[in-house]
């Protein structure tokens, strides 16, 4: 029977996902790191001055390139809603009951007037074999091991270095971010691939998005 290949992989060229690498068919590969966002306009003057200039000196920080990625998706708050009627069902008192009314109403509203949307941050650290050249093959000659292994093993050290150095620069300024793990990843690429699929209130809190480390969305 002829071997049937994924269209979607193909399309991404992704070969797979190592622990909490991305391995491609060229070579190539990267680590995302996801990014707990802040409400900017929430904090006092002193403290947006402080996040910016903060920011600054970790570009300029930084010896090797990165990707930011801004994901915007529309968020589907029905079942929230839903949720907010069977609370007010299962209530006597009559205050909270209008309280609810009232907070309901004012949710419908919002979400008619303006877009809803979830924002996830990210960042892509890239990884290429041109990184350790010559000295790879002769390495994975020396270990027996194959190139592509070889390959593996020199990206998972190189990101990991770049990406513990990103972590440090982002404490500085109180950002809150992990290393996505495989799990996360291969969440993250069918998310991305099915865009179809409408975001619930409850997937925002247990799922993870992301775009494409291309930055080019299908």
């Amino acid at each position: 029977m002829q071997k049937v290949h994924s269209s979607t992989q193909k399309f991404t060229e992704v070969v797979d996902f190592t622990d909490n690498v991305v391995i491609l068919q060229d070579g190539n590969a990267c680590m995302i790191i996801e990014i707990t966002a802040n409400n900017f306009a929430l904090l006092s003057q002193r403290e947006q001055d402080t996040k910016i200039f903060s920011y600054a000196a970790f570009l300029n920080s930084l010896s090797f390139p990165i990707q930011i990625l801004v994901r915007n998706k529309r968020m589907d708050i029905s079942s929230y809603l839903k949720t907010l009627d069977d609370v007010e069902k299962t209530i006597k008192i009559p205050q909270l009951i209008n309280h609810i009314k009232l907070y309901r109403s004012f949710v419908h509203e919002m979400v008619t007037v303006n877009v809803v949307l979830n924002k996830s941050f990210y960042i892509i650290i890239r990884y290429s074999p041109l990184e350790t050249g010559v000295s790879g093959v002769a390495h994975a000659s020396q270990k027996g091991i194959s190139q592509v292994e070889a390959n593996t093993q020199a990206a998972k050290k190189s990101l990991r270095s770049k990406a513990d150095s990103i972590l440090i620069q982002l404490q500085k300024f109180a950002m809150s971010a992990k290393i996505l793990e495989k799990e996360d990843l291969i969440s993250l690429f069918y998310i991305i691939y099915n865009e179809e699929t409408e975001l619930h209130v409850e997937q925002i809190v247990n799922g993870i998005n992301a775009s494409f480390i291309s930055g080019n969305k299908p």
